[in-house]
């Protein structure tokens, strides 16, 4: 069978050279998850080598089963945010590294049987339109301030304040700075390297030149290491599977029975809604950049993406990473026209060959000047879907602006899902709007408002 007729590349308008492109561009924005993942797990005491190659191989099997099984471009890898919420939310309790994937394994289970049910499916069907456009122009937003802040065109209200004047005064803690954000500093050359990523994306886009954010980040990466702002690898080459990048210390050490017991509900319950609504936002958000939204806004055959969500996390917990799931990056492909999951096969091998070189990639995972702009790039194109929400219906504007709000200004998608959630149906109950709302929307908001009562939001 050809690759044309298994992936339906040209039914969907599509080229098996813009399906390869298209995988390209999603490896080159999320390929920082390689190095970033292990390093914020190791605040975990997860140890590093074995945690690299567990990020890859997670990202390996995810995109494959997503392009076997969903036939969709969507990229899956450890997620942002969940991989924080394992390092850091989690450090107050003093459980060990081992309860924490089990807790990961325990939620993927959940999810896969949810997803069968087809009742993870039905909840994210059951959210307005206008919700949904939100969560799309919130993610783009948030990702626009990753890239933003990563580059340091934004920086810290703290940045360059003296450590006095942040302590509070009389006591021995720090306080917020007066100014959360500011200007950075655009005398850095590798700002002013960011900056010149971004028009030069910009710039491509607007001739439609296909590849535009894939030269962006190549050009501006050659640059920046032409002029110095990058370091040499130590090495190109080692072999996965032997110390230090044997994956032995994690594979198949999660404790699962530790986690069966009531006082892990707090902790199952924030991974639950975290993934869910991250996979949701993820979905809907790429989906309204890729044409795959029905004229409900909800997402084409969902429960496919969704049960391929489920199996990657327990694949994860296996081997030794945090939750994973669909990339938002993913959209920086499928602006360059990926739409099959021929994409996501490319994106996998990508992760695949880069097993064998995690010495030489390790040092360009530094350089967010040059792929950060691709974020900020596909950030404007999500944004697009403020256009979509109902602004003549304040019910359905009020709760769409909290949830874009919250995502931003909280630095985390899930709390702006969730909040925009529970004010949805507040908002429709106070208005007398009750026929606006459905079982599932209620659901969803009883579970929204449970995470916030009694789970460990951050």
């Amino acid at each position: 069978m050809s690759l044309d007729r298994f992936f339906k590349i040209n039914e969907r308008g599509s080229t098996i050279k813009t399906e390869v492109l298209g995988g390209a561009t999603t490896f080159l924005t999320m390929a920082y998850i390689i190095v970033v993942n292990p390093a914020i797990l190791s605040f975990a005491q997860i140890p590093v080598g074995p945690s690299t190659v567990a990020t890859i191989l997670t990202a390996v099997f995810g995109c494959f089963l997503m392009a076997i099984y969903a036939n969709r471009p969507l990229a899956v890898a450890p997620y942002m945010g969940e991989n924080a919420f394992i390092a850091f939310g989690l450090t107050a309790l003093g459980i060990s590294w081992q309860l924490r994937l089990g807790a990961v394994f325990v939620s993927g289970v959940a999810f896969a049987v949810l997803a069968c049910m087809r009742i993870r499916p039905w909840l994210a069907n059951s959210i307005s339109p206008s919700m949904k456009h939100s969560f799309a122009a919130g993610i783009g937003m948030f990702l626009a301030l990753i890239g933003l802040y990563e580059t340091g065109i934004v920086t810290s209200g703290a940045t360059g304040l003296p450590a006095a004047a942040l302590i509070s005064p009389g006591t021995a803690f720090l306080r917020a700075p007066d100014v959360p954000l500011k200007l950075g500093n655009w005398h850095n050359p590798t700002v002013l390297l960011a900056i010149f990523g971004f028009i030069l994306i910009i710039s491509l886009m607007q001739h439609k030149i296909k590849g535009a954010m894939l030269i962006g980040i190549g050009v501006t990466a050659i640059i920046g290491i032409l002029l110095g702002y990058g370091s040499a690898p130590q090495a190109v080459m080692a072999m996965p599977f032997v110390p230090p990048y044997d994956l032995a210390p994690l594979f198949l050490k999660l404790d699962v029975m530790g986690v069966l017991q009531l006082s892990f509900l707090p902790i199952l319950l924030t991974l639950f809604l975290m993934s869910f609504l991250d996979t949701l936002g993820t979905l809907v958000g790429v989906g309204a950049i890729g044409g795959m939204l029905d004229e409900k806004g909800n997402f084409k055959d969902i429960e496919r993406p969704m049960v391929v969500d489920a199996a990657s996390c327990v694949f994860s917990a296996l081997v030794g990473s945090s939750t994973s799931g669909a990339f938002i990056e993913s959209a920086a492909g499928i602006k360059e026209g990926a739409r099959t999951g021929l994409a996501s096969i490319v994106t996998g091998l990508m992760f695949a060959v880069c097993i064998f070189f995690i010495p030489l990639i390790e040092p360009l995972q530094h350089l967010t000047y040059a792929y950060a702009p691709a974020l900020m790039a596909v950030g404007l194109l999500m944004v697009d879907s403020i256009k979509k929400i109902d602004m003549d219906d304040i019910t359905e504007a009020a709760p769409a602006f909290a949830t874009i709000a919250m995502m931003i200004f909280s630095y985390n998608i899930a709390n702006g899902l969730t909040a925009g959630l529970v004010l949805y149906t507040v908002i429709k109950v106070c208005a007398g709007k009750f026929r606006d709302l459905n079982s599932g929307t209620l659901v969803l908001s009883a579970m929204c408002l449970v995470y916030f009562l009694f789970g460990l939001p951050h």
